[in-house]
């Protein structure tokens, strides 16, 4: 007959509540570089003849594409380029943050993310339980965010030179791609308010539909959470086998079937670990020393590390960008005028005509 399990009440608090406040206020900022780039556009709209607010550079935030680029021509010549600074540092900043905790980013300051999960908390109640795509279904979905980051990747790494790379980065339309993406919304075409109402309800039955099937950045991070060397962990010997980890788990992983998390889906917002009702069995462990990591250290981390490198951003002048506003006026008055490459081949022709212009300036 088995020896019957010795069982320990977890009595460890809950780190929920932190978590909310945490993406409560990142949400709040968000809003607030919103607020300041509208009052931007409005000075741009007025010719200059409104009172001029300064571009809040938190909005790079919301160009992640730009941002990568940037980050690659930061590996090819060692400089940052001056048109999106401060997004160059956020990119940055939330890599760090995944290489670290997973994807962190996604459950503790990711605006989007905060959306999801309060758009699935009241799909859960209106239909009193999850509801969950079969796996025939599942997967393929899923593999639609690697397609999308593979494009962009393709795109980048693969198709453009260092030359075509900085031709794009100091293109009018480069430059203006945040005014670009303000007017997006704003003037938001019939077609592209029925997909994201699509997109919002299939979110209410399905929970992080976004997230888990169609975010490229999501996808990425995913990715590199595998290197991360902090991983939640089981303990098989404590566990009672009640399921309550995996019945909470917003990402539906089977965490009661795993001695460790290795998930591109695992978002590290530590659900799991708060409803376990036995101690030391669900933890977050730094892998290489075996050592469990406190809930409350993890939180914190994120948020420090997170304001760390965008404030170094700060500190190094690397923040705001050179553009001043009579050049913006300028570039406002054009924008219509600026079209994006948005394919391969004509990614390939930008390619090319950035060469050219190099070899016309010799």
């Amino acid at each position: 007959m088995s020896e019957k399990k010795k069982i320990i009440r977890n009595t460890e608090k809950p780190i929920q509540k932190y978590r909310f406040i945490i993406q409560s206020a990142f949400t709040a900022l968000c809003v607030w570089i919103g607020i300041e780039f509208f009052m931007f556009i409005k000075y741009l709209e007025s010719g200059g003849e409104a009172t001029f607010y300064n571009r809040p550079p938190g909005v790079e935030g919301f160009l992640p594409i730009s941002s990568m680029m940037s980050l690659y021509y930061f590996f090819l010549s060692g400089e940052v380029h001056p048109a999106h600074p401060a997004g160059l540092f956020i990119f940055v900043a939330i890599v760090a943050v995944s290489l670290l905790f997973g994807k962190a980013f996604c459950s503790w300051l990711c605006p989007v993310g905060f959306l999801s999960e309060l758009v699935g908390d009241f799909g859960e109640k209106l239909f009193k339980k999850k509801i969950h795509l079969p796996k025939i279904l599942d997967f393929p979905l899923r593999s639609l965010k690697y397609l999308l980051l593979a494009f962009f990747i393709y795109a980048i790494f693969f198709l453009m030179t260092e030359v075509a790379i900085k031709a794009f980065l100091d293109s009018p339309y480069n430059l203006v791609s945040d005014i670009k993406m303000w007017y997006f919304f704003a003037d938001i075409s019939r077609f592209s308010l029925i997909v994201i109402s699509v997109l919002f309800i299939l979110s209410i039955v399905i929970r992080n539909f976004w997230c888990r099937y169609l975010c490229p950045y999501g996808a990425l991070l995913g990715l590199i959470s595998f290197l991360s060397p902090n991983k939640i962990k089981r303990n098989p010997v404590s566990c009672i086998d009640c399921g309550k980890c995996a019945k909470v788990c917003p990402s539906s992983i089977k965490v009661d079937k795993v001695l460790t998390v290795m998930s591109d889906e695992c978002s590290s917002c530590l659900n799991c670990i708060d409803v376990c009702p036995v101690a030391d069995t669900l933890e977050m462990k730094f892998t290489p020393a075996k050592k469990t990591i406190n809930k409350k250290i993890i939180a914190i981390s994120v948020v420090v590390l997170f304001i760390f490198i965008t404030g170094l951003g700060m500190l190094t002048g690397y923040w705001h960008n050179k553009i001043s506003k009579e050049e913006y006026i300028e570039l406002y008055e054009n924008i219509d005028g600026f079209g994006h490459p948005t394919s391969v081949e004509s990614t390939k022709r930008f390619n090319e005509d950035a060469k050219n212009n190099i070899n016309k300036s010799r």
